[in-house]
């Protein structure tokens, strides 16, 4: 670990509760599908679909009618899945048929229901002082069910709230409460880079993020560097772990000794990208070597 590394931990911070193991372990088997897949997005919530068309021609930007884990509802065709990564048989859903312009209708008219159902479920919230942030709404497009995503830091017993909803809407009510990684994929943003949130925008089938791959990959251990919005590790820090995890098996490790020009020199900081590794030597200097001049030799490392 480089010495500018471990300067900047905050040794105060609970970094362990920063990582969530909450997200979709990626599978490192082949899964053969049949062709052709299609991806589907659900624009509620932001949640990603694999579906079999069943001989229906679509295009990118069309909307079709799906079963989903709430219900038959509309969703948003990506284009075509050509290396779907993660999946399992069980994901991918049969799609029922292309959206009609009444369904289209339907779904305008249900945005501006959605609206006035927000009011009152605060409303509901404050008669029974529930302790309840809720944050979206929605009306499933082929069957009378009204969705409630809310966040809590506790368990809440809404079956009060429940009826009351019922009582109002007529409908059938199913209250779900999401934690803060899927709050910020509902709720979307911008992150520190400047780009909107990977499990917005991106994907929500996330790999677990752990501290060890910042440690990985040399990163600041700021907390504030290194989370996003919804407080946990930064997604995106998966992206390149397994690059920075690979490319340090062939390197030397940071702390170990190497006599080189006439000097005990230690490494003190690796940087796989760039291929450039620093080392202090004991008569003060600091250099800094390409790492292809590193040959392990009778398990001691070297520099040519």
């Amino acid at each position: 670990m480089s010495d500018i590394f471990e300067n900047d931990i905050e040794q105060d911070e609970d970094l362990a509760a920063l990582e969530d193991n909450s997200g979709a372990e990626i599978s490192g088997e082949k899964f053969v599908f049949d062709e052709p897949l299609y991806a589907l997005k659900l624009d509620y919530s932001c949640e990603g679909i694999f579906a079999s068309p069943g001989g229906i021609k679509l295009e990118q930007g069309e909307s079709v009618i799906v079963p989903t884990r709430y219900g038959k509802d509309l969703a948003r065709v990506l284009g075509r899945a050509k290396s779907p990564i993660g999946i399992k048989k069980d994901d991918i859903v049969q799609i029922d048929r292309k959206a009609t312009s009444a369904d289209l209708k339907k779904a305008e008219n249900f945005r501006e229901k959605e609206k006035d159902a927000f009011k009152v479920f605060q409303e509901k919230v404050a008669v029974h002082r529930l302790n309840m942030k809720l944050v979206g709404v929605h009306f499933l497009i082929d069957e009378p069910k009204a969705l409630f995503f809310f966040s809590a830091d506790q368990r809440v017993d809404f079956r009060e709230l429940v009826k009351d909803l019922v009582s109002v809407f007529k409908m059938r009510i199913e209250l779900r409460q999401i934690g803060v990684r899927d709050e910020s994929r509902i709720t979307g943003g911008l992150g520190i880079c400047g780009r909107a949130c990977c499990c917005h925008a991106i994907s929500d089938k996330l790999r677990p993020v752990s501290i060890r791959m910042a440690k990985e990959q040399n990163l600041s251990l700021n907390s504030m560097k290194i989370s996003g919005q919804c407080g946990r590790l930064l997604c995106c820090l998966s992206y390149e772990y397994d690059f920075y995890s690979e490319a340090r098996k062939k390197l030397p490790q940071e702390g170990a000794r190497i006599f080189y020009d006439g000097t005990n020199f230690r490494i003190t900081e690796i940087n796989p990208l760039n291929s450039m590794i620093k080392l202090h030597g004991e008569d003060g200097r600091i250099i800094e070597v390409n790492s292809k001049r590193f040959v392990k030799e009778n398990n001691r490392w070297r520099i040519n």
